[in-house]
């Protein structure tokens, strides 16, 4: 590609001009990440307050790690029947979740395994918990989990959201999607969802008023291909029914010994970064991963076009943590980084927030 074309391209998708996926697929090829960096810096100035980033802090419970979806790349789960494995109680639900209102943490992000033992009426019973006694945010469950249990339930999936919203469920992350192609969903998790239902079921869940995140993950087999197929899903489902509030790159981590992980270089997530930020004309927040990735790329990330670090999180079961451990941490690190902190919710509402608690 030519240094004029790619320069174009990237001055009109800074302007706002939507990119089409040929475009995309020229621009993932291009290793001038530099210009891509800025050209996403300068949307996301157009975007935000360019003095500004945020942060969030949640605590995630993990309530099973029963699973029979056999992902290629879990560390996580146990299978199902087997005297390794774990299903939370209510009071276990309770204690976890005092124990973030204790530091200052006000929401809950509550997923699993695929469990196909767990009644609907464990799910209702604990977001009923979580809602009614404690009063926190909850983000749960992923497209998989919630088509499984429809189809366990015998429900329309559309009934299933109503009784979970009702029951206490605030909004849904775009969990489980790695890369959304055919091609690497065979590789990856051939019994998740394909990239289509997938995004059905995302869809289903804003028409219910359950808003999320969406996301890739790379550092595998993926081709430039994969991830243009991807992100195509993802814009054109907002496209359809709007509910997602932020997207964010992950990156694979090694968790067992068969599932061989890529190094994923920083300018090439840097990349990626500012590239969803000029293709996602639709999505209003690009968030970073410091958990996977660490401060130094993080800050980074914030002049490429993110304007959010995703962090805290506090007990996370699935990926080795790189991230920030404090409120104090995460407010400290942005100011460091040129920023003025602002807490929001999953939602990305900013609100007033008690004193962020002392680290240790």
């Amino acid at each position: 590609m030519q240094l004029t074309h790619h320069l174009s391209l990237l001055q009109h998708a800074a302007d706002g001009r939507r990119l089409q996926p040929d475009e995309l697929r020229l621009l993932l090829n291009c290793d001038d990440w530099f210009s891509i960096a800025a050209a996403g810096e300068k949307r996301r100035k157009a975007l935000h307050d360019p003095r500004a980033a945020s942060y969030t802090a949640y605590r995630v419970i993990n309530y099973t790690n029963f699973c029979d979806i056999d992902c290629s790349f879990c560390s996580f789960k146990d299978e199902v029947g087997s005297q390794r494995g774990y299903t939370l109680d209510l009071d276990a639900i309770a204690a976890k979740t005092q124990e973030a209102l204790d530091l200052g943490v006000d929401q809950i992000f509550f997923q699993g395994g695929v469990n196909p033992d767990l009644p609907l009426d464990y799910y209702l019973e604990a977001l009923t918990l979580l809602k009614s006694r404690f009063g926190v945010h909850v983000r749960g469950f992923s497209p998989i989990e919630l088509h499984r249990l429809a189809l366990k339930e015998d429900l329309p999936l559309a009934d299933l959201l109503v009784k979970l919203k009702a029951a206490g469920l605030d909004s849904v992350p775009g969990a489980g999607a790695e890369i959304l192609s055919d091609r690497m969903r065979a590789i990856l998790s051939p019994k998740k969802l394909s990239g289509d239902r997938f995004c059905q079921v995302m869809g289903a869940c804003h028409e219910a008023g359950l808003p999320g995140s969406c996301n890739i993950v790379i550092g595998s087999e993926e081709n430039v291909d994969d991830i243009v197929e991807h992100l195509v899903l993802l814009r054109d489902q907002q496209d359809k029914t709007g509910g997602f509030l932020s997207f964010i790159a992950w990156t694979f981590q090694p968790q067992t010994k068969r599932f061989k992980v890529k190094h994923v270089k920083p300018w090439e997530y840097l990349r990626l970064v500012a590239l969803a930020r000029l293709w996602f004309d639709n999505i209003p927040h690009i968030e970073v991963s410091l958990l996977g990735l660490g401060k130094e790329v993080g800050e980074l990330a914030l002049r490429a076009g993110a304007d959010d670090i995703n962090s805290i999180v506090i007990e996370e079961n699935v990926l080795r943590s790189s991230g920030l451990k404090t409120l104090r941490a995460a407010e400290r690190f942005l100011r460091e980084a040129g920023f003025e902190p602002k807490r929001r919710s999953l939602n990305y509402e900013f609100k007033n927030y008690s004193p962020a608690y002392v680290e240790n």
